[in-house]
């Protein structure tokens, strides 16, 4: 009786270990592939496949006291990376942050809430804003060592300018807009400066904006055709106060992707705003 105990006992464990096997396979998270060919170079001797884009974002948002926000971004690449977030690439191979530099800018606007715990709910407002991502052919537009290159705007409802000289040879490799996003802060957590005032985990936030390669783009993301039409952000917050006009700054990662059918509204929402902003920038030339 007792070696049928402890055999039932065995077997159990093993059901157990296999289902939670199962389950962290079915958890793993598998990253679009997307295959880049850095500028002057070819895809047979300089193309690389990659799966997610690192970087770090400076941001200003303005809080409104009617309970909206607007926000005004700029993202500068680091890194690419591959096998599904695992293995990132070094400059001197992909020539990123070496040869060249990669940026977007990002403005969209929402509504929050803060809760009775302190704890504050950002939404982003479908359809609002505008995403667009340049290809820095020469790494010289946004800075060198300590010295910026740009002017951060007045509040979140404005653009970041750039230095004519420095961004005239850059390139649009893609635009879109803000499909959706969430973000939440919470200054209660014991990474956000209770227990050490210098740390830096206060919260995290991630959006959907549309994504539509321009001409550049296309000779940038050779692959896959047609290319992934979504782009999924998602980043870290550190600290500050929802009220007024803030500048915020963390690690942002960036992924791409096709929409579920539950987002096809979404999506079908975000491409009219941007079929409406490229009419607006055609009759602006």
């Amino acid at each position: 009786m007792k070696a049928l105990f402890s055999k039932k006992m065995i077997a159990g464990a093993a059901a157990a270990l296999s289902l939670f096997a199962t389950a962290g396979a079915q958890a793993a998270t598998v990253l679009p592939d997307f295959v880049v060919v850095p500028p002057g170079g070819t895809r047979a001797d300089d193309g690389f496949t990659a799966d997610k884009i690192t970087g770090n974002y400076t941001e200003v948002a303005t809080f409104n006291p009617d309970g909206t926000f607007n926000v005004s971004l700029l993202w500068v690449a680091g890194q690419f990376v591959a096998n599904d977030g695992n293995t990132p690439y070094q400059g001197a191979d992909t020539g990123l942050g070496a040869r060249y530099g990669m940026y977007a800018t990002y403005q969209a606007s929402g509504r929050f809430s803060t809760s009775t715990t302190g704890v504050t709910t950002f939404r982003f407002t479908p359809g609002t804003g505008s995403f667009q991502l340049f290809l820095d052919q020469n790494n010289d537009s946004i800075s060198r060592f300590n010295t910026l290159f740009y002017t951060p705007p007045a509040t979140g409802a404005d653009a970041f300018q750039f230095q004519p000289g420095r961004v005239d040879d850059d390139l649009l490799l893609a635009s879109g807009q803000a499909v959706r996003g969430v973000g939440t802060l919470d200054p209660t957590l014991e990474t956000c400066g209770n227990s050490d005032p210098r740390a830096i985990n206060c919260g995290s936030f991630g959006s959907t904006t549309t994504f539509s390669l321009e001409e550049a783009g296309l000779n940038f993301f050779v692959d896959p055709r047609p290319f992934y039409n979504l782009s999924f952000q998602a980043g870290q917050l550190n600290n500050f106060t929802p009220t007024g006009t803030q500048t915020i700054n963390g690690s942002l990662d960036v992924v791409f992707g096709v929409p579920e059918p539950t987002s096809l509204g979404l999506l079908g929402l975000g491409l009219l705003g941007l079929s409406a902003a490229a009419k607006r920038r055609k009759q602006a030339k």
